[in-house]
């Protein structure tokens, strides 16, 4: 479902932006503006947001994505177009509908933590709660709840000087996450982080997502960054949209010469998933059948192994013919006994660089399942050694899925 729609959203700064449109209507350059005394933020930009998605909008300093951000709260006010919230153009909103809007339905997590320092830990995470009116034991139950979603319970009455980079940036998600609004703007959150907290901010950033599905609009200039987050990715250039797509799409797809130079240097083996290289299952066995029965389905598709599930394709384990072969030969009726329960499985975004090191210890095929064990494909050394093959990915990945292949 739809949550933000963009349509040709523009922004000028300067004293004379009736000019600068008129320009850019004409095909005027950036360059060509500027020379007037005003400059162009972002040009005719339009682009949707679906309910639950984490969309990432990236490019180099300048390329007006910060702009493009602050246009969607109106904290910069556009110049042309429209902004739609749920059906609802917001460049249209007076202030009292603005202000409600903010409170309730967009929160904003900055670069710097902006962290009242003289308020406790849970007093910060509880402002936007305070600027809405809630009364105080409401705002701190809902802080306290928020601290630990993202891992700060136990520092509730802490002071900001009291807390690392890392958990002081963790403070402002949670703050965004109090006020419980539909939509988390993030303007280069993780930025003034060092590389490893950095890095365990993006998992945290990743699992929360993945139990709350909030509605994200994430600003970076780090292409890793982007590639680990994005449902989607909005490539931007001199303030205008180059590309709009996957990770995987924009990667295997560059629009142009400018898409292909920004992405060159990526390592495919941590940006391809399981669920891009995975082929469909192959023949099953239930908990019910016989190993004699089993044995007949391996033999037609000269299997070593067989994935074993539900009749509703809930994965339950794997049984190995040598297993099989001997319990056909001592009479055994049932397969039960003989199913590895403990076998690994991998979801389809499992990237290739953890697969590449499961398969370094598991010489059978890895059964890709939902997050409810439901059966949706395999992936095989080949398919992985394919893929990379295919993509060009670095000398020393496709060496270490060729060394997992022996």
């Amino acid at each position: 479902m739809q949550k933000i729609k963009i349509e040709h959203l523009t922004k000028v700064f300067g004293p004379r932006p009736e000019q600068a449109l008129r320009m850019l209507d004409e095909g005027a350059s950036n360059a060509q503006i500027r020379k007037t005394g005003n400059a162009v933020g972002i040009a005719d930009v339009s682009f949707e947001v679906e309910q639950g998605e984490l969309l990432v909008i990236m490019g180099l300093s300048g390329s007006g994505k910060s702009t493009l951000l602050r246009c969607l709260n109106r904290l910069n006010p556009s110049s042309r177009g429209s902004i739609c919230i749920d059906g609802d153009d917001i460049t249209r909103f007076d202030r009292e509908h603005l202000l409600e809007l903010r409170r309730r339905k967009i929160s904003m997590v900055f670069q710097h933590f902006a962290l009242f320092p003289r308020r406790s830990v849970a007093d910060n995470a509880a402002y936007g709660l305070e600027i809405q009116g809630v009364d105080p034991a409401a705002r701190r139950q809902s802080a306290v709840e928020a601290l630990e979603l993202v891992g700060l319970k136990g520092w509730e009455d802490s002071f900001p000087d009291q807390l690392s980079g890392g958990m002081q940036q963790r403070v402002g998600l949670a703050r965004a996450l109090a006020v419980k609004s539909d939509i988390l703007l993030m303007d280069e959150a993780f930025s003034a982080l060092d590389p490893l907290i950095r890095r365990d901010m993006q998992q945290e950033l990743a699992s929360l997502q993945r139990r709350m599905k909030k509605t994200i609009v994430f600003i970076t200039h780090d292409l890793d960054e982007a590639l680990q987050l994005g449902d989607r990715i909005v490539l931007m250039k001199d303030g205008r949209v180059v590309q709009i797509g996957t990770p995987e799409n924009i990667l295997n797809h560059p629009a142009d010469d400018y898409v292909k130079r920004f992405v060159e240097n990526v390592d495919m083996s941590r940006v391809l998933t399981a669920r891009s290289v995975m082929g469909r299952a192959p023949e099953v066995a239930f908990p019910q059948d016989g190993p004699r029965t089993v044995l007949r389905k391996m033999t037609e598709s000269s299997d070593t192994s067989i994935l074993v599930v539900e009749r509703d394709r809930t994965l339950v384990g794997m049984a190995m013919l040598d297993e099989l072969a001997k319990a056909v030969k001592d009479g055994r009726q049932s397969i039960d006994e003989l199913i590895q329960r403990d076998a690994p499985a991998i979801g389809p975004d499992t990237p290739l660089t953890e697969i590449i090191n499961l398969m370094a210890t598991w010489p059978y095929r890895l059964p890709v399942v939902d997050e409810h064990r439901k059966l949706l494909g395999v992936v095989t050394r080949p398919q992985v050694i394919d893929a990379l093959a295919q993509n060009s990915t670095t000398d020393a990945a496709a060496e270490q899925a060729r060394n997992a292949a022996v």
